[in-house]
């Protein structure tokens, strides 16, 4: 299950920042580009008030979150397509992740060094978005001209794969040199799995993180109003946040210390949390609960798919012997106040293989070895 985002953006935009409040760990930050080189990880829970209005109801001994994988991946440059600033590591990194959260500076400081000189959110999302564009476009020429040695192969069933698929990569190689993204290219559901085969980086979600000023939290800015008019043309989500703020709010580990702090900078709910929850749900991840006196659990699952599968969440052994599952929503828990009236309200549904989970069940499984 692809459950990890990858942190991009040019060098300095204030990435590890970023990735250090999210960890609540130091990763390298220093102000030049490349002081990250091999790619920090860190294991985020996603915020979820369901699970804490689970557990005010019926209280539990331990309260568990769902969690992603957050990869802090080192600034690139103009050239990184063609190895420059170690380009080609640095592009293979993001391969490896499900998303991308594209970090892109917000803000002026004449003491930050900006490795282009000047702040212009807009160009340098432009030059991630061309560097990413033409590694994907070198990884589709390559696999073209794989296919025509694979297309003489006495295989029939080799031969007959390639040749089903030039047209579409010939297609796809015209979509990238327009300097278009592998996602806003319309695409069947047979041409999807090739897709899927190439690993193309901008076939992924992208999420656009402003990092803004502190002054710029509560008013955004002209840069952030020039990013949000971009991704409003290229079809991709916006968040701000201010790294700095938050990577202060994230030492603070007292909760009535940390609510204060963020009741006097104006905000409910820190600019990292939106991004840990953002980025769950555009992985199309979704979360089911489990409810018990010893521990109360939120799991992740992606969407659509069903009771079994996701009982193998838990243990693969709740797959292999899946019987049924009781389900409830969290809403009716909310709305009755108890299991016991959810019950008797008859909202305790038993269902079987073919049940589609839905974000927000509550779930026993009943299993059989």
């Amino acid at each position: 299950m692809s459950v990890n985002c990858g942190i991009v953006g040019l060098p300095n935009v204030g990435k590890s920042t970023i990735f250090s409040g999210l960890s609540a760990t130091k990763a390298e930050v220093a102000n030049y580009a490349f002081c990250t080189i091999e790619p920090n990880k860190s294991i985020v829970n996603v915020p979820d008030a369901r699970l804490d209005r689970i557990n005010t109801i019926n209280p539990a001994e331990k309260v568990l979150f769902a969690t992603m994988e957050f990869v802090d991946i080192a600034g690139l440059v103009a050239g990184a397509s063609k190895g420059e600033g170690l380009g080609n590591k640095f592009l293979a990194n993001i391969r490896q992740t499900g998303m991308i959260a594209h970090v892109v500076r917000c803000f002026d400081d004449p003491d930050m060094i900006h490795v282009m000189g000047s702040i212009d959110p807009v160009r340098d999302i432009g030059i991630i978005d061309t560097e990413l564009i033409l590694a994907d476009l070198e990884t589709v020429l390559n696999r073209l001209e794989k296919n025509q040695r694979l297309k003489k192969n006495p295989d029939k069933k080799v031969s007959g794969k390639a040749i089903a698929e030039e047209a579409f990569l010939q297609r796809l190689s015209a979509h990238l040199e327009e300097d278009l993204p592998a996602r806003a290219l319309e695409i069947s559901d047979d041409e999807a799995l090739i897709m899927q085969e190439l690993f193309l980086i901008t076939a992924k979600s992208e999420l656009l993180v402003c990092n803004v000023d502190e002054a710029s939290i509560n008013q955004e800015n002209q840069y952030v109003q020039a990013v949000r008019e971009l991704a409003k043309a290229t079809n991709r989500e916006v968040i701000t946040l201010c790294g700095k703020l938050e990577a202060e709010i994230s030492e603070l580990e007292d909760a009535d210390e940390r609510a204060l702090f963020l009741a006097e900078a104006g905000i409910t709910i820190t600019g990292l949390q939106q991004l840990s929850q953002k980025a769950y749900h555009m992985l199309n991840l979704r979360t089911f609960f489990t409810v018990g006196q010893k521990e109360n659990r939120a799991w992740t699952f992606h969407e659509g798919d069903k009771a079994p599968r996701a009982a193998a969440v838990i243990h693969t052994d709740f797959e292999k012997g899946f019987i049924k599952a009781e389900v409830y929503h969290c809403e009716d828990l909310f709305a009755l106040g108890s299991e016991s009236a959810i019950k008797s309200k008859g909202k305790l549904r038993q269902e079987g293989k073919e049940y589609v989970v839905q974000d927000g069940d509550v779930i026993f499984f009943k299993f059989n070895l």
